[in-house]
């Protein structure tokens, strides 16, 4: 259909589009004015997404749009309108009973029936870029939707306390429980520790086993110098047992045996002389060899004292050597049991640490638990409170009517172009020519036309129609 066809069904049928316009805009006018008026209300909150002070998690930046979803799916969620039943005690007006029976005939709860209406009425927008969330609530009632918009929203952040604290609360529980367990196990280690070192006599620490390994060490010293003097004193008594016994420091610094040598060194001088002067069996000479012989056994005894004295000092050095070394041999022994006795232990010093670490750990965890289970401070505040609307939201007359007339022509036009369609008629000279295929020879002219105006239509017409024709000599 062209633009002249289309135009010339609209002149034809104008009063189908004028009769359905007006019975559209008719009827928008009247259901505006017969509708109740439906007011709107509208609250608004701001949801802060950083952590509370108790808790030890870090401020990531802006709130993700899962985050905010979840808390717009938070404030339409059931719980939150049935607290507000529960809080404006909707289910025990005698009004709100009727309306329930008589919509549900008693059937299912009033609570239901009532959570249904609220979320039918209820408009939750979170804003695109930032925290705020508003709550919007319609009623015929300005007041009544004014109260129902600030109820949601302090219903909701009554809800987001609980959805904090009572996790808190269960969690406090649980580590209080686990804090009993932990500290009667710290006791337990502690008490095995105490026993322990009051049966071992020791107190697990390095300063005891500092002190002993000292003495050992002390003790291993004095023994290695004490084998140096045994091998000594022992080499020396070798000496005086052998020939070699008047070769002996002991002999040699000996002052007695030092006279002796002199007396006798004197008396071999005069029996040199004797014998040079009075003879061998001269009574000098004999008297003087008896005073030699007497001489030298007394230096044979004295270095026989001498020598026995080296041994002796071997003797006593052997003695001090195996005491010593007795005595070395019981430290070690010493060492070795505080050694196992310390690694026993510390051992048993390692739990208490570790129940030590797990007690405080728990601890805190217990008190971080407490603290949140404790707060009264959620992270959604009142932005701005609902106050009764003065102006109605619905119905919009102005609007309502500016649809209407935009519906009623559309749905005009559609019954014109049905209508068009199940009747076709011709309706314009380029039309007829159209559907026949043939070229239009002459129109008859309504006689209440004007001549003026018939003469410059036949014009127009004759010269469309002329100018349809052949041309003279042509093939047709």
């Amino acid at each position: 259909m062209t633009l002249e066809q289309f135009l010339s069904t609209l002149r034809a049928r104008w009063w189908v589009v004028l009769l359905i316009l007006g019975v559209t805009v008719a009827t928008a006018v009247a259901l505006s004015l017969i509708l109740p008026k439906q007011y709107l209300a509208t609250a608004s909150v701001v949801v802060d997404s950083k952590p509370d002070p108790v808790s030890a998690v870090l401020y990531s930046g802006a709130p993700s749009p899962a985050f905010m979803a979840t808390q717009v799916d938070i404030l339409e969620s059931e719980r939150v309108a049935l607290r507000v039943v529960k809080n404006l005690k909707l289910a025990d007006s005698p009004q709100i009973r009727q309306q329930w029976q008589e919509a549900t005939n008693g059937e299912g709860s009033i609570e239901s029936w009532l959570i249904g209406a609220f979320q039918r009425s209820m408009d939750v927008k979170p804003s695109k870029e930032s925290n705020v969330i508003t709550v919007a609530y319609r009623a015929p009632d300005p007041r009544f939707a004014a109260a129902l918009a600030n109820a949601f929203v302090q219903a909701y952040i009554d809800t987001t306390l609980d959805l904090r604290v009572d996790p808190a609360r269960q969690y406090s529980t649980f580590f209080d429980r686990r804090t009993k367990e932990a500290r009667d196990t710290l006791e337990r280690a502690q008490s095995k520790l105490s026993a322990y070192e009051r049966d071992k006599g020791i107190v697990v620490s390095d300063e005891r086993l500092d002190v002993e390994n000292s003495r050992l060490n002390e003790l291993s010293s004095q023994l290695v110098m004490l084998q140096a003097l045994s091998s000594e004193s022992g080499s020396r008594q070798l000496q005086a047992n052998g020939a070699a016994a008047d070769k002996l420091q002991e002999v040699l610094s000996n002052p007695v045996i030092a006279g002796l040598k002199s007396d006798l060194s004197r008396a071999e001088t005069r029996l040199q002389e004797l014998n040079s002067k009075l003879g061998a069996n001269h009574p000098q000479v004999i008297e003087a060899k008896a005073s030699i012989a007497e001489l030298r056994a007394r230096m044979d005894a004295e270095t026989r004292r001498v020598s026995g004295g080296v041994g002796v000092t071997n003797t006593i050095n052997k003695q001090r050597e195996a005491e010593i070394k007795a005595s070395v041999e019981a430290q070690r022994a010493k060492v070795l049991r505080m050694k196992l006795a310390r690694d026993e232990g510390l051992l048993l010093v390692r739990d208490v640490e570790n129940a030590q670490r797990a007690y405080e750990a728990i601890q805190a965890r217990f008190n971080q638990s407490s603290l949140e289970s404790q707060t009264t401070q959620s992270n959604v505040y009142v932005l701005t409170q609902a106050t009764p609307p003065l102006k109605a939201a619905s119905p919009k007359i102005v609007i309502n009517t500016v649809l209407s007339i935009i519906l009623g022509g559309i749905l005009g036009t559609a019954v014109v172009l049905l209508m068009e369609a199940a009747d076709r008629r011709v309706r314009s000279v380029t039309q007829a020519s159209l559907s026949l295929g043939l070229p239009i020879l002459g129109v008859m002219v309504s006689p209440s036309a004007t001549k003026s105006i018939r003469g410059r239509r036949l014009s127009l017409i004759q010269g469309s129609t002329l100018g349809g024709l052949p041309a003279p000599g042509g093939s047709q």
